[in-house]
């Protein structure tokens, strides 16, 4: 037992390179390294604007700092590794390594959507309900949604790792992928039952159903009451609060839908480019704008205001 045990962790993956060509390599490399230090810093820019500035600190904000943070983590799992590997020319990853990524990259994930569901439900409760947004939207109850975020994104990133590293691996271990994942994983497993895993395929569905069900009825209802809406300055703030957020969800979903399409047919191309694109436009894309209507005017240069004072 010890033995296998020992053979499991010091097994290594072997990982598929965007081109075999050692040129392409570096240049995939350098391209890569450039994308993700301007995601990183772009993120890691909001979190800090958002924290220092006082004018910044409501919960769309709050929200956006955790959905900044979610970003910079889930991009710096997978990226780093494979930059080192297509400037050294190494296509290996050390079983440890290949937990931690599907661990981490289910948690971060699954953080993200719930996070972004928490957005929706914030801007519900600012437009359709705005005489009672500070009553029911204050920092403890945006703390706890956080949290819970955080803890969901946790327990789906345990049960898809454990259910898939109970696995065995008897085969070949060159992913068709450039970074673990459980798709490719189950592609290499000689294990025939995969019970643990499509328990958590289950639930990981039913958690992503209700996620887009209630980001969808608040949007519903978001409609509704911007419609009804005398004026239409009125109507042009209050879509100018949800586009952005629109665009960040939809996509989310285009762009993992699309991953989960291309690694099943075991092509890693465009999997990986896209989801490195899909983060770096989720820290630019969202130009800041106050979803408070008392707070419209003052508000809408805020993070403008922030980047003069902290330069």
């Amino acid at each position: 037992m010890v033995a296998t045990a020992n053979h499991t962790v010091g097994m290594e993956f072997y990982l598929t390179p965007f081109s075999e060509a050692h040129e392409l390599q570096l240049a995939h490399g350098f391209l890569f390294l450039l994308i993700y230090l301007v995601a990183l810093v772009g993120n890691l820019l909001i979190i800090v604007l958002v924290t220092v500035d006082q004018c910044l600190h409501t919960p769309m904000y709050f929200f956006l700092k955790n959905l900044s943070l979610l970003d910079a983590c889930l991009v710096s799992v997978t990226v780093p590794n494979f930059i080192v590997s297509s400037l050294c020319h190494r296509s290996t990853i050390s079983f440890p390594g290949c937990v931690s990524q599907v661990l981490l990259v289910i948690q971060f994930a699954g953080a993200e959507l719930f996070t972004l569901t928490a957005m929706s439900y914030d801007r519900y409760m600012a437009i359709c309900h705005p005489l009672h947004y500070d009553i029911i939207m204050n920092r403890g109850v945006c703390v706890r949604m956080v949290a819970v975020s955080w803890f969901l994104g946790g327990i789906f990133g345990v049960l898809y790792s454990a259910g898939t590293f109970s696995l065995s691996f008897c085969g070949s271990r060159k992913l068709p992928q450039f970074f673990c994942d459980v798709p490719s994983l189950l592609k290499i497993s000689c294990s025939k039952s995969h019970v643990t895993i499509d328990v958590s395929v289950v639930f990981g569905v039913i958690y992503a159903l209700f996620c887009v069900v209630s980001i969808g009825f608040s949007y519903v209802y978001i409609f509704k009451t911007v419609t009804r809406m005398p004026s239409s300055q009125g109507w042009s703030r209050a879509f100018s609060t949800c586009t952005p957020h629109l665009i960040v969800v939809t996509t989310f979903f285009c762009d993992r839908c699309h991953c989960l399409f291309e690694t099943s047919a075991g092509i890693p191309t465009s999997c990986g480019l896209s989801g490195v694109c899909s983060l770096f436009l989720d820290a630019s894309v969202f130009e800041p704008c106050d979803i408070q209507p008392e707070e419209q005017g003052r508000q809408s240069l805020s993070v403008e205001d922030s980047m003069e004072t902290v330069s």
